[in-house]
């Protein structure tokens, strides 16, 4: 875990003119929603004025942000064409004429990198999946090989592979991958000394999803747009590149198989989402960050469970309405309480320590986590339990709290209990949205392990507890 230091001031509400009971009605709003957030931090006139992480998720653990990697994407976009290595206008076939299919359509030559900032290249829905089974080594490739069923740069169509295409070439005018580029323009300059990335299985990284990073360092982000890209006496990033990346250039259309979200008909950026407030950059399960000019304020949130149905709408409810109302230091002191109080509850039931079974995993469930038929023992241990799933897997899980432990290089914290005749036990891959599930039958000797949000690049746990995490994406 980071042990990285405060990148960014704290005061209180009161201070920064923001109404704790604003603060207080958002957490209220996503509870009553069901809402699983992990984490949630609000920054207004560059101060930290509440944070809080929901327990086994703290503060320096980094989070899987999914799509939200796409604007910092779009950050080393802005980098390589202010450095003149690079143009709006500059064609995919020029960039990359290597991975360039014989039989590239007259439209797929006058992509540009405007079209893949803007996802208006002309697919008629997200092109992954489609690109990666024409070109399974080469989704740049396979991208162009898609049909183009709309003219270039008239409709906007959220495209995963655009975005893995602008990282290539990035990668290719600058001669550095794409983590390396913005460890030294972006992060190291910032303050943020730990960054993830996950890959694909030649080592690339996704570009459109797969960087993790703590909440202050999301915040830090928002806070240095917000700022026109100005960090202490540096120009990061070119102000006009900010302004125009955060600019609407397209209009957007309901999504299908999307939440319904007003937020989401705002129209969309160069890789970031504009909302009826400012604008954000946005990844699946809820993680967000919201950057609100005419507030001076940043909100960012992790979580699970999708949580962007319920955001950002719920800032423009909640918070806004509490913006240049101070309120007073008892409300200061009640949030701040609450905020320290935050957490996940463990399972619920019994130690019972002397108590081990075997069982086999039960995969018929779309959701299941491990193969059918691979071993589980449940052998108690140190006040908990050693959880053995098949042959490479051996997880620690307490009882009535959180335990620890790296069976493959990634963490997992668990915590179970035994309910009866059936052990329950809850293993969240920390460092992402996401939690298995196991339940172990004692008496028929069967188990089950799902996951409450299936990855979106997959089902298989022992490629979620391996890190970097390196895979072909089965991005839906």
């Amino acid at each position: 875990m980071s042990s990285q230091p405060a990148l960014l001031p704290r005061t209180t509400p009161a201070a920064a003119r923001v109404s704790s009971r604003s603060i207080a009605a958002l957490l209220d709003r996503l509870e009553e929603q069901s809402v699983e957030l992990h984490s949630i931090m609000v920054v207004r006139h560059g101060h930290v004025v509440a944070e809080g992480w929901w327990a086994p998720y703290s503060a320096g653990r980094p989070h899987l942000l999914y799509s939200l990697t796409k604007s910092f994407t779009s950050v080393a976009v802005g980098l390589a064409i202010a450095d003149g290595l690079l143009s709006l206008d500059d064609r995919v076939v020029d960039v990359l004429p290597d991975r360039v299919p014989a039989d590239v359509s007259e439209q797929g030559r006058r992509i540009t990198v405007h079209h893949l900032l803007s996802m208006t290249a002309g697919h008629p829905t997200d092109s992954l999946a489609e690109a990666w089974l024409l070109e399974p080594d080469d989704l740049v490739k396979g991208f162009l090989r898609v049909p183009f069923t709309e003219p270039e740069g008239t409709r906007h169509t959220y495209d995963n592979a655009a975005t893995y295409v602008l990282a290539r070439m990035v990668e290719r005018v600058t001669g550095r991958d794409l983590p390396g580029l913005l460890d030294d323009r972006l992060f190291k300059p910032l303050g943020i000394d730990h960054t993830e990335w996950d890959r694909v299985a030649s080592g690339a990284t996704f570009g459109f999803h797969g960087l993790h990073l703590t909440t202050e360092a999301v915040a830090v982000f928002g806070e240095l747009l917000l700022r026109g890209g100005v960090w202490g006496d540096r120009q990061l990033i070119p102000r006009e590149w900010v302004e125009l990346a955060t600019s609407r250039h397209v209009e957007t259309r309901q999504t299908e198989g999307w939440s319904e979200n007003p937020d989401a008909l705002c129209g969309y950026g160069y890789q970031f989402w504009m909302s009826r407030h400012g604008y954000r950059g946005a990844g699946a399960f809820g993680q967000q960050c919201v950057v609100v000019p005419s507030h001076d304020l940043v909100v960012v949130v992790t979580g699970a469970e999708s949580p962007e149905v319920a955001m950002p709408g719920a800032l423009w409810d909640c918070l806004l309405p509490g913006m240049d109302d101070p309120g007073s230091s008892r409300d200061d002191e009640i949030l701040a309480q609450r905020l320290r109080r935050l957490a996940l509850a463990p399972v619920s039931g019994s130690a019972d320590p002397s108590r081990s079974v075997t069982a086999r995993i039960d995969a018929s469930a779309d959701d299941s986590a491990l193969p059918d038929g691979i071993a589980i023992a449940v052998d108690p241990a140190d006040g908990g339990w050693h959880l053995r799933l098949g042959e490479s897997i051996t997880i620690a899980a307490g009882h009535g709290a959180w335990r620890e432990s790296s069976p493959l290089g990634r963490p997992v914290v668990a915590a179970g209990a035994w309910q009866g005749d059936t052990f329950v036990a809850d293993l969240y891959v920390i460092t992402t949205p996401h939690r298995v599930r196991l339940v172990v039958d004692a008496g028929a000797r069967t188990a089950v392990a799902t996951w409450a949000t299936v990855p979106l690049t997959g089902p298989i746990l022992e490629r979620h507890l391996r890190s970097p995490l390196m895979t072909r994406p089965d991005v839906a």
